[in-house]
């Protein structure tokens, strides 16, 4: 890790070159590019930020604004003299976009889950049963999952901005056919296509956080990206379980591509250009332009097929393979397991209608909330304690896992008191002990998701778009496939039973790789081995 740090530090500035135009310098530059490359870099050099040891050597210009703006030059990373570039935004205008993209991702899993509680008047409309209905559910995981595949390398060519309205536009369309949908399969093509549409958000996100935020402030920005994530698939059920009840299934669909048309004006008028090149690109205009009216090409480099499917490749980084994968078992059952299976679980044995299936949902919604304030904040402030107490060295990425731990426990507890308490409950006698269970687990799933996403995004900031995208494929595959087996599980061995193996999994599964990574990550880098995979 320390030598790609200083290949990237050596690419990212060079004061002589960029100043006097040394041509020996640009020489030296091109010999250092074609001996020694950072593979599959996401940021490429254009875009890469100033590391902060060059803040000794940027023109006085360059110093004066930012003392001007910042107020010091201890800034990681160093942003350029230009009012246009993210790090240099006012902290409202950080937060408006964050919240923007932030809320886009949460729709992505919100529209997939909002049909759960009307999965009974579905089947009963479109003469499918329940299970099948369930698949419009799966469907759109699986293309939540493998879209941002296509939309990555779109938007790193033409900017977020053109993206994200490209997306509310379609999804909103899309949505409007699923109302006009009167058959089973063209509901489920339109939902397929509101998927793909509104993709892009779940994945790029994270890249915008590290887009626009510096490296102190990420640990509790990332937190809340991930955390409206996770709130999606409860909060989709749970709000539109009124729907369903009060109006029909079909108003679902009618206020759900009403939502994207307000996310598509938010968008015009709130939300400008975080893609910022800051190297081989001249920048022309008024900040206000370079934000909101540059709707063309951004990076000149060429686009290569290739780059559709390149964040594939980061499966080669343990630093991003292992907490993808420990995350996602976690996510698929503290997540998507108690979303889906809620109504097939809890119709049968209560009775419930859809409102009353939507209101189950208020626990891990609440869970969720109370496991990002012990992990956002909290994992920003256990590194900067640990920075002071080392005389200002930054410790090494592993040293945030520790609170992945808690979220891991918090899990296993979760899907216990879940299962245990659902299978003893009387039939048409609910009680709340297995919606506690629920909360519970979601804690824990928000702590591991802000935990490990940050962690990621540390130990190879070169790739911070890419990784949301893997993590994303990681994820979304598994909870595509967990609908087609968690019945068979339930069937088999019992909500009960269903419980303990869950526990089992996640803590064979995703904390002991979390163990094997943090005794492991540092030496690896330490090492020179980039924490890659060996071929």
């Amino acid at each position: 890790m320390d030598e790609e740090k200083k290949i990237t530090e050596t690419r990212d500035f060079h004061p002589e070159t960029e100043a006097n135009g040394n041509q020996d310098g640009n020489a030296a530059l091109e010999q250092e590019k074609t001996r020694t490359t950072l593979p599959d870099e996401e940021l490429h050099p254009k875009t890469t930020y100033i590391p902060t040891g060059a803040a000794a050597d940027l023109p006085q210009e360059h110093r004066d604004y930012l003392i001007k703006r910042h107020g010091t030059y201890e800034l990681d990373p160093i942003p350029s003299d230009d009012p246009a570039d993210p790090y240099n935004w006012p902290a409202w205008k950080k937060i408006t976009n964050l919240t923007l993209v932030a809320f886009h991702a949460m729709m992505t899993t919100f529209i997939a889950a909002s049909i759960i509680p009307a999965f009974g008047p579905i089947s009963e409309a479109l003469g499918c049963t329940v299970t099948r209905a369930s698949y419009l559910t799966s469907l759109q995981i699986a293309v939540l999952g493998w879209a941002p595949l296509f939309w990555r390398p779109i938007a790193n060519r033409y900017g977020r901005r053109p993206v994200w309205l490209i997306s509310t536009l379609g999804s909103m369309l899309f949505n409007i056919g699923c109302a006009k949908s009167t058959t089973y399969s063209s509901l489920a093509v339109c939902r397929a296509f509101t998927s793909f549409f509104i993709s892009p958000a779940i994945a790029i996100g994270s890249g915008v956080v590290t887009e626009t935020f510096f490296k102190k402030e990420r640990g509790r920005y990332m937190g809340v990206w991930t955390l409206l994530v996770t709130l999606g698939p409860p909060s989709g059920p749970f709000f539109m379980g009124f729907v369903a009840y009060h109006v029909g299934y079909v108003w679902i669909f009618w206020i759900l591509a009403i939502i994207n048309g307000v996310q598509f004006i938010l968008y015009l008028f709130l939300g400008p250009e975080t893609r910022y090149m800051r190297r081989g690109v001249a920048h022309r205009g008024s900040a206000f332009k370079q934000e909101y009216l540059t709707l063309g090409r951004i990076d000149p480099s060429p686009l290569r097929p290739v780059e559709f499917v390149e964040p594939l490749f980061l499966a080669r980084y343990m630093a991003i393979l292992i907490p993808a994968c420990s995350y996602s078992i976690v996510f698929g059952f503290a997540s998507v397991l108690v979303t889906v299976e809620i109504p097939q679980l809890f119709l049968p044995k209560f009775g419930f209608n859809p409102q009353e299936i939507g209101l189950q949902f208020l626990g891990i919604i609440i869970g969720s909330i109370i496991g990002e304030q012990l992990s956002g904040p909290l994992s920003d402030w256990f590194v900067s304690r640990r920075t002071r107490q080392l005389g200002g060295r930054r410790p090494a990425p592993e040293y945030r896992l520790w609170l992945s731990y808690a979220g891991f426990l918090l899990a296993m507890v979760g899907l216990l008191v879940f299962g245990i308490r659902t299978a003893q409950a009387k039939a048409m006698h609910w009680n709340v002990t297995p919606i506690v269970g629920i909360a519970i687990a979601g804690a824990g799933n928000q702590m591991v998701t802000t935990v490990l996403v940050t962690y990621a995004v540390d130990c190879h900031l070169e790739h911070a778009a890419s990784i949301g995208v893997f993590v994303n494929v990681i994820r979304s595959t598994w909870g595509f496939i967990g609908p087609f087996w968690f019945p068979y599980m339930f069937n088999s061995i019992g909500t009960s039973g269903s419980g303990g193996l869950m526990a089992g999994l996640i803590f064979i599964a995703a904390w002991v790789p979390i163990v094997f990574q943090q005794w492991r990550g540092q030496r690896w880098r330490e090492g020179g081995k980039n924490a890659q995979v060996s071929s």
